[in-house]
């Protein structure tokens, strides 16, 4: 990338979005395109064609998608899986077309199979069944890895997917309907606190083994990555280290200061065992993740709390 290609984030206003344009703006570039959804719908292709016609990005990063955890995934299986579907279906297709000559896509690690080994290979994609509770989210993306694969063969199209573990940060989505775990978890044990609640439902068992990455590594990853020549088009992005939930939940019960009571409900579905991401491609290119777990949930945390009245899914 030059400073002066005109680069396009889609999901500027999101949790990955808004830290993509945090690290383009602090490495010096200044030609940043962004749309809120209100001035483009990325699910119209008549909305999505103008605007690639009309602005022609040379770069363009999708973070733009329907995300949420198990509850939403479970309630909105169609809703997830057509709005993602199109929103790839547009962005990837008018790039292709228009010329974008650097795309960088943001997949999930939930797009590799249930019980594949760990940690997960980018080979294993498409090697087993998925996840039932968080299938639908994962179809779309392995269909946008695919669409960009498949134009980079027919038609050259130059794209990297990239496949962040569990990411966590500011301008996260705190829904406790909505939120995946450890914004949720955070938001529990604040109001718990403060006495909103009278205690902290924890779902499952606490056991599943989940793999929490920054945002800022991931933003910090992705320009870091559509800067390289040759990295291969599909890319695992991680901290290369897991824990329980039950543990995540002592992070942050210790990181808010809550002492009261807390249990978990084992009527609530776990989800994947584990999701460890190998991270050995990203590690053997020189990059590597600079935010601790420690210190990233203090600042994330600090910012709930300063930001708490303006925060998603807490209005």
């Amino acid at each position: 990338m030059n400073e002066s290609d005109r680069i396009y984030v889609a999901g500027h206003t999101g949790l990955a979005g808004s830290a993509i344009c945090r690290r383009l703006g602090a490495a010096g570039y200044r030609n940043v395109l962004t749309r809120t959804h209100a001035e483009l719908d990325l699910t119209s292709q008549t909305a999505v064609e103008q605007f690639f016609r009309a602005q022609r990005p040379q770069v363009a990063f999708l973070a733009a998608a329907r995300v949420g955890g198990i509850h939403a995934n479970n309630t909105y299986a169609g809703d997830f899986i057509r709005d993602n579907l199109l929103i790839e279906t547009n962005v990837i297709d008018c790039a292709q077309r228009h010329g974008t000559r650097r795309f960088v896509f943001l997949g999930s690690s939930c797009v590799y199979p249930r019980l594949a080994p760990q940690p997960l290979r980018e080979e294993h994609l498409l090697t087993g069944p998925l996840e039932p509770t968080n299938e639908w989210y994962a179809i779309a993306k392995i269909a946008g890895i695919e669409m960009c694969r498949a134009f980079a063969r027919q038609h050259g199209f130059n794209s990297i997917c990239l496949m962040p573990s569990n990411l966590y940060g500011p301008n996260d989505n705190f829904d406790l309907e909505n939120a995946h775990v450890l914004p949720a978890l955070i938001r529990k044990y604040h109001e718990a606190k403060i006495g909103v609640t009278r205690e902290v439902v924890l779902w499952g068992s606490g056991r599943p083994r989940r793999e929490f990455l920054h945002v800022d590594d991931l933003a910090d990853a992705a320009v870091f990555l559509a800067q390289q020549e040759q990295v291969g088009d599909l890319i695992n992005v991680g901290v290369g280290s897991d824990l329980t939930i039950a543990e995540l939940a002592a992070l942050i019960r210790r990181t808010v200061g809550y002492a009261g009571p807390e249990r978990f409900d084992s009527s609530r579905p776990d989800g994947t065992p584990q999701k460890l991401l190998d991270t050995s491609r990203l590690t053997e290119l020189g990059w590597k993740t600079r935010i601790g777990l420690d210190a990233g949930l203090r600042q994330t945390y600090e910012w709930f709390v300063k930001n708490r009245e303006h925060t998603r899914g807490v209005q």
